[in-house]
């Protein structure tokens, strides 16, 4: 596999970070302690590179109507400067992708893909707008992404922000975005900023031409004071968004899944007028029970030992395997093991003992409901 580099790799080397492929890019994994990444954003600030995800335009006349031809939700429905997560589905219902739009028009979408999965959307979408009045143009190779997530990103971006338009991020809801003057690198740079995250917490994340990116990054972390900010890598990311019973995709998502199993039926927008990709087997696997009378669910798992479940682990029920641990590890927050597991639906009322075989010996764990935490707003 080809490795790729972001834009801000070289300041993550001068940092120290520990790194690792992944969906094919060289990213830290952390840059210290990943237990202290995560505390930190948690408690105050972490600031994340998040460059290998993708970002593809769908502009034109019929780019509302295309993109609720091409994903699951309602995209039509969305205001101007609003963000909606969807998913992008085979024509069985099998998931390519999870996936947040951005409307930045009437006329003008931003679609934010996956890592490992950015070429695949964008030539997904591509394939699928023959016929349609629209534009998909994939920018992932010139746009980084960088967020800043915790209950101090807030007042740490408003240092970078001109006084008088301090009100555009203070009064911007999550899952929306606007455009945003930032003061860095010796001038003022409007950039598009999203309340959006992967953590459990308040955070924004900022799209910026590559070649800003670094000079952002040293700008954030120049603004924060001792304490408030540190670089946080993708173990911290992953056990952040754990407790936040947040998917990943290769674990929680697949091709072989289907949303009603990942409890993302809301996600998918039948009743929605006309067809779209996916439709009719989406439709059959809801009313064949998929997720809620059949099959396999996603279930939180709390455990009640010291040991943690991992990805793979077989979960039993009386000793005979119901399903399978997709993520798991010990919540540093809330100091017991949790994980996802997908588990006969028969097993996935909440209360319910199961058990992880962790390598011959089982571990008992609980069924609880999603999230495991939930900030204190």
């Amino acid at each position: 596999m080809t490795e790729n580099y972001t834009a801000l790799y070289e300041e993550h080397k001068k940092l120290g970070a520990s790194f690792t492929d992944f969906g094919g890019w060289q990213m830290p994994l952390k840059y210290s302690s990943e237990l202290a990444e995560h505390h930190a954003v948690r408690k105050s600030a972490g600031l994340f590179d998040l460059s290998h995800m993708g970002e593809v335009w769908v502009t034109g006349p019929e780019a509302a109507a295309f993109l609720d031809y091409a994903l699951v939700g309602k995209i039509s429905a969305m205001a101007v400067g609003k963000a909606k997560y969807s998913l992008i589905c085979q024509e069985d219902g099998g998931i390519i992708d999870d996936l947040i739009t951005y409307r930045r028009g009437d006329e003008k979408f931003l679609v934010v893909p996956n890592a490992g999965n950015a070429a695949v959307v964008a030539a997904a979408l591509l394939e699928r707008a023959a016929g349609f009045d629209v534009v998909v143009e994939d920018a992932s190779a010139d746009t980084s992404l960088i967020a800043v997530q915790g209950p101090l990103a807030e007042a740490i971006l408003l240092r970078l922000v001109p006084t008088e338009q301090h009100a555009l991020v203070t009064d911007l809801k999550y899952y929306a975005a606007v455009d945003v003057p930032f003061m860095f690198d010796g001038g003022t740079h409007e950039l598009l900023l999203a309340r959006t995250g992967y953590t459990g917490e308040d955070g924004f994340e900022i799209f910026v031409p590559n070649e800003s990116a670094a000079a952002l990054w040293q700008a954030i972390a120049g603004v924060a004071e001792e304490g408030e900010l540190v670089p946080a890598g993708l173990a911290s990311r992953d056990s952040l968004r754990l407790e936040a019973g947040m998917p990943l995709y290769g674990n929680e998502l697949s091709r072989e899944g289907n949303p009603f199993a990942a409890g993302l039926g809301p996600v998918v927008a039948l009743s929605k007028e006309g067809d779209f990709v996916g439709k009719e087997a989406l439709a059959a696997l809801k009313s064949d029970g998929a997720g809620s009378t059949s099959g396999r669910k996603l279930v939180g798992l709390k455990g009640l030992g010291r040991r943690a479940g991992r990805g793979h682990y077989p979960v039993l029920k009386d000793g005979a395997v119901i399903g399978e641990v997709t993520s798991g590890q010990p919540s540093p927050t809330l100091g017991y093991p949790v994980a996802l597991a997908y588990v006969d639906v028969a097993f996935a009322e909440t209360g319910t003992a199961l058990d992880i075989d962790l390598r011959g010996k089982s571990e008992p764990f609980e069924v609880v409901a999603l999230p495991f935490y939930k900030r204190q707003k």
